[in-house]
């Protein structure tokens, strides 16, 4: 059980983890960044207790730290009540969710376990935005995804934006890195059973409600907004995709084209 312990200073020590989360050293794709788990808010607090990864510790008003109660109930962690200015001053902005909690990291699977007891995954080359690698969590898990390998490019899923942005599934969501040249490491997919197929708005591309993926093992390969995939990833890939558009709209975010391509892969 929890232990709810009052903090009244912002420089108290047993909150070092928590201090300025908005300096570049907090970010754990930074040098000097420490890589800690970060979850804000009652919700995506939760979804890391209920996680695998080890809690360290809770800090947060009293209100919020209620509505945890029962999560509280069954872990042995210190968790830090204190008033909102506080928890501002230590954390370095205003937080509107009122609490945070702190875990350290788990190893990253290997890309064959990972692999093993998928259907669909996704593979992403070179999406390097925070909020848009959470938002693609988030609908990796509303959408039945089995798991994200993350190629060149790829920013850090367990950032604290990131987290927060994918409501805690990124937490849930197995993911990894792939090792190796890229993108000859896809032929790693293709041995155990996966067709790579590239999201790509291409004209000459196949439209994605025909290509018939529903019920196979795929890969849905996603590149950054803007740039997209590379031609090298273009071209590794065994299917080119399409999501056909209305004239004069030439792309979407690359998380929003990810939920609609998950959706016509797993429906079926």
């Amino acid at each position: 059980m929890a232990i709810l312990t009052p903090v009244d200073i912002p420089d108290d020590p047993r909150i070092d983890d928590f201090r300025d989360l908005t300096t570049a050293d907090r970010r754990p794709d930074r040098p000097g960044g420490r890589g800690l788990v970060i979850a804000e808010g009652v919700v995506v607090v939760r979804r890391l207790l209920e996680s695998a990864y080890p809690v360290r510790s809770l800090l947060g008003v009293p209100r919020r730290l209620a509505e945890l109660a029962d999560e509280l109930d069954r872990v042995d962690v210190p968790a830090y009540s204190t008033d909102a200015d506080t928890m501002a001053r230590a954390v370095g902005f205003h937080l509107n969710r009122g609490v945070l909690a702190v875990a350290d990291r788990v190893p990253e699977p290997p890309v064959a376990g990972l692999l093993e007891r998928a259907s669909t995954i996704a593979v992403c080359e070179g999406v390097g935005d925070h909020e848009n690698l959470g938002s693609l969590f988030r609908n990796a898990a509303a959408l039945g995804v089995d798991g994200i390998l993350l190629g060149p490019g790829c920013s850090d899923p367990l950032y604290r934006r990131s987290v927060r942005v994918s409501m805690g599934h990124v937490l849930r969501v197995p993911f990894t890195r792939l090792a190796g040249s890229w993108p000859a490491s896809l032929d790693t997919l293709r041995d155990t059973g996966f067709t790579v197929a590239a999201l790509t708005p291409a004209a000459d591309a196949e439209p994605l409600a025909t290509a018939g993926l529903a019920g196979t093992r795929v890969a849905l390969l996603l590149g950054a907004e803007g740039p997209g995939l590379s031609d090298e990833a273009l071209a590794a890939a065994d299917r080119r995709i399409r999501i056909p558009m209305v004239s004069g709209v030439d792309s979407l975010n690359v998380a929003t084209a990810a939920a609609v391509a998950f959706h016509a892969v797993t429906a079926g």
